[in-house]
Parts: C-alpha cells; sequence; structure tokens
C-alpha cells in the first residue's frame, strides 16, 4: 500500500470513529425545559400544495411533542407557536432552549453571549421561562426536538389528508400528536410519552393568559384610506385619512390602532405568488363619512360593490329617483348608529312592501328596535284604498292661507 493509499484509509476510519463525533447523553427532571425548532414541509390545502413553516415543541422530559404549521417564520407566528404548545402541555417548563433562529436572537457574541430580540424576551418574560440558546452548529444540544423533525415527516406530513385550509391542519396535526403520544414508548421509563406526560404536568408552572404577541408597524393612511402591508391594501376608517396609525400584525388578523384605541381589524391575507397583483380589502363602512360630504360616489364607488345584497337591491332603486343618492347614503349611515342586522331587516320589509323609502325604513328601523306591545287589531285594509300616488309636500297653500288672512283683518 502505497503512502497516498495509507492516508486514504487513516482519514476514511478517522471519519467512521472519533470523526463522527462523541456525545454524552441528557437527563431533565420533570418540568425543567422544552426544546424548540423550525422546519420546513408541504402540505395540500384548498386543492394547492403549499409550503409551510413548521413549530416543532417538546418537553424534555416526558418527551411530549407538539407540531404546527404556519405560512411564514417570523416573530408573530413564533409567539402564537409558543402558546399553542403550552396550552396542549397544560404549563410551562422552566426553560427553554433553541438554537440561534433570527426570530429570537439579534446578535450572537462568544460562547453563550446574545442579544436577545426585545419581543421575544417580553414573552419569555410572560410566561416566566429562561431561554436557553445553543452554541453556533451544535444542533446536539437539543437533539430531542431535532429528531421530532425527522421522525413527523414520516409519522405525520406523508399521511396526511388533504385540508380546507391552514386551521383544518393544524386541529389535525394536534390530534394526531397527541395520539401519537399513546403510541410511542418512551425511552428512559417503562410505560408511553402520555404516561410520562401525565407524571410531567404537575410539575409544569401554571399557565397565565396568551401573550399578546403582535408585531407593530407605523403606517400612514393614503387619501383614499388604505394602508399597505405584505403587497394587500386594507381600508381605515374615513377620519384617519392621511394620518398615522400603529399597526398590529397577529398570525391570522391586522389590528389598526390609534390614539389608544381599536380603529379597525381584518382578516390577515397571505399569499406567496409574486406573480400575482396584490390584493385590496376594503370595508364599506369605513366609507361612509366621505359618502355624507360626497354621494355621488356611491354610484361607481368600488368599496360599495361590496354591501350586503339587501343594501344592493335598495341602491337600484333609489338610484332611479331625483335625490336617491342622498337618502341612500342617509340609510347606509343608519348602520353607524343602530345594529347592522336590525337595518338590513328594516329594509328587507321595506322591499318586501313595495315602500322602499327613507322615511318607511326609519319606522320600520324604530318599531324593530323598540317593539311596543298594542291591542291593537291588525288591520287589513281593502286593495281599493292602496295609496297608488304618494302626495307631494305642497307649502304654497299656507301662503294662500296667510294672505286670505290678512285680508280679513285688513276688512
Amino acid at each position: 500500500m502505497g503512502p497516498m493509499s495509507a492516508w486514504r484509509a487513516d482519514r476514511h476510519r478517522a471519519e467512521q470513529t472519533i470523526g463522527r463525533g462523541t456525545f454524552v447523553p441528557l437527563v431533565f427532571q420533570p418540568g425543567e425545559a422544552f426544546q424548540f425548532d423550525w422546519s420546513e414541509d408541504w402540505a395540500t390545502i384548498g386543492g394547492e400544495r403549499v409550503k409551510l413553516q413548521v413549530a416543532h415543541t417538546k418537553l424534555s422530559h416526558s418527551r411530549a411533542f407538539i407540531v404546527r404549521a404556519y405560512p411564514l417564520q417570523t416573530h408573530e407566528m413564533l409567539f402564537d407557536a409558543h402558546w399553542h404548545a403550552f396550552r396542549v402541555f397544560g404549563g410551562v417548563p422552566g426553560r427553554g432552549i433553541y438554537d440561534n433562529m433570527k426570530t429570537a436572537v439579534d446578535r450572537v457574541g462568544r460562547g453563550k453571549q446574545r442579544d436577545i430580540n426585545a419581543r421575544f424576551k417580553a414573552m419569555a418574560s410572560h410566561y416566566v421561562f429562561e431561554p436557553e440558546f445553543c452554541n453556533p452548529a451544535a444542533g446536539w444540544e437539543k437533539g430531542q426536538v431535532e429528531k421530532n423533525v425527522r421522525d413527523a415527516r414520516n409519522r405525520l406530513w406523508q399521511v396526511m389528508p388533504i385540508f380546507k385550509d391552514l386551521g383544518e391542519l393544524n386541529q389535525w396535526l394536534e390530534d394526531r400528536c397527541i395520539a401519537l403520544w399513546s403510541e410511542t414508548a418512551h425511552r428512559a421509563s417503562s410505560g408511553t410519552v402520555a404516561d410520562a406526560w401525565v407524571a410531567e404536568k404537575p410539575t409544569l408552572m401554571t399557565l397565565p393568559p396568551a401573550f399578546d404577541g403582535f408585531v407593530e408597524h407605523s403606517k400612514r393612511v393614503s387619501p383614499t384610506c388604505l394602508i399597505t402591508f405584505e403587497r394587500n391594501r386594507y381600508s381605515v376608517p374615513a377620519s384617519f385619512a392621511n394620518r398615522r396609525v400603529s399597526l398590529h400584525v397577529y398570525p391570522e388578523q391586522l389590528v389598526l390602532v390609534a390614539e389608544g384605541q381599536t380603529v379597525c381589524t381584518h382578516d390577515r391575507i397571505i399569499d406567496h405568488s409574486h406573480r400575482k397583483p396584490g390584493k385590496v380589502i376594503y370595508d364599506w363602512r369605513h366609507y361612509l363619512a366621505v359618502l355624507q360630504r360626497k354621494p355621488g360616489a356611491l354610484r361607481n364607488g368600488a368599496p360599495f360593490t361590496e354591501m350586503p345584497d339587501i343594501f344592493c337591491r335598495l341602491q337600484n332603486h333609489m338610484l332611479c329617483k331625483e335625490g336617491g343618492d342622498r337618502e341612500m347614503v342617509d340609510i347606509l349611515s343608519l348602520v353607524l348608529h343602530h345594529d347592522e342586522s336590525a337595518v338590513l331587516r328594516a329594509v328587507e320589509l321595506a322591499l318586501e312592501a313595495g315602500v322602499p323609502t327613507k322615511t318607511h325604513i326609519l319606522n320600520l328601523l324604530h318599531r324593530l328596535i323598540d317593539p311596543k306591545q298594542t291591542d291593537h287589531p291588525e288591520i287589513d285594509p281593502p286593495d281599493a284604498l292602496a295609496l297608488e300616488t304618494a302626495p307631494k309636500a305642497n307649502v304654497d297653500r299656507y301662503d294662500d292661507l296667510r294672505q286670505a288672512g290678512g285680508k280679513r283683518n285688513a276688512s
């Protein structure tokens, strides 16, 4: 064997022995710690193959685990994953073991020195656990959850059905994880993972209310009453146009806040495709203040195409007559002061009666809001008494009476 062959043989031998690394088995006390990690997997949601960011959380003692899927790997998703994990576990362990993920660590220093993200630190303080971060490229320091990522692909992702939405997928994942606890033997003790979790649960810290895990952005509302987030635009009440508001981002919801009060909320739209144009999400109620000044905008205003069908039917009646724009705006504005379902019912009754006027709708609305019991019998007038032509207001006759009265006084 030549020198080169001998060197290759020695190198191969080293890679198969000391080069593979040596490790010390870890033991955790009940309630001592949990491990957390992210992975990427695919699922079919709503008939479309979707790439997901998957949060894995595992109790280090009992090895009970929970898996939850998200569209993004961001702060608000991370906070939500912790809440659902602690909720399923029934409490909070004393410390959490992480790698140096960007959603938790702003900067990795020497040794164990870390600049922890302020919002992540706030979440850890809320649940009263101590975060601990592995050394760079030292995945074995949280080897349980690393193994859980590999096992989950065989036990969960390769056998899962098709789901209509992300919520249905996460409910299936939660139910399946809990079922696997009873099917999986605990390596360090007799019994299953479920048995070990039952014994560990009393040692966990009491679960507090969920951490308000939003991410805040400052946004300026455009003159068209819109703010932009993630390529989509969302409407804001017109009174905040051209002003700054605070946007609180949650995994499934966007909350607009101004002057310490919640201004409005929207369901969050997350679309990974950059080929499609961004969407515009209107709430037609946000533009009622503008309509009161510019009632003509009702005819072609984009936000008003999303009104309830009852209002659209009424609009078709109103816009056919003079002054119908203004009268329609006054009726729509009723939702700012009364329950919207009551206003819709009043409009529906007016349309059924064939009298879709502002006065009649107001009368019906007041009856619905404040129904008073009366002993008056119901009257069913004959068709001959039905009003065919609505009377018109005419104040000229009052002038005639005044002139006639003046002549009598003069005589």
